[in-house]
C-alpha cells in the first residue's frame, strides 16, 4: 500500500494499492493540487515533495521547461509529470482567491 499526504490540504492522507501520477491521484482523491492543463504545458501543478522524493520517477523534459535546477534541488516537481512508487508527502502554494 502507498500513502500520499496532501500537506497543503489539511494533511489529507489517502492510501492506495498502487501509485500513479500525483495529479491523477489528487484529482481522484480530492487532494487539492492546483492544475490547469494536466499535460505538462502550463506548470500550474508545481508542488514540493516534502517527504519521499526517492519514491518518485525521473524528472521529465516537460518539467525542465517550467522548473529550474534549484527547484529540483529543493524537491519541486510538476504533479502531472511525477509518478510515485511509494509513500510521499506533498505541498504547494495555494491559489490566490480574488
Amino acid at each position: 500500500m502507498i500513502t500520499v499526504t496532501f500537506i497543503t490540504n489539511d494533511n489529507k492522507t489517502v492510501t492506495l494499492e498502487e501509485g500513479g501520477s500525483l495529479l491523477r491521484i489528487s484529482l481522484r482523491e480530492k487532494g487539492g493540487i492546483p492544475y490547469r492543463c494536466g499535460g505538462g504545458i502550463c506548470g500550474t501543478c508545481k508542488c514540493r515533495i516534502e517527504q519521499g522524493i526517492a519514491n518518485t520517477d525521473a524528472i521529465k523534459a516537460k518539467e525542465r521547461k517550467h522548473l529550474t535546477e534549484e527547484d529540483f534541488a529543493n524537491n519541486y516537481r510538476m504533479a502531472c509529470q511525477t509518478f510515485i512508487t511509494g509513500d510521499v508527502s506533498v505541498s504547494w502554494t495555494p491559489k490566490k482567491v480574488n
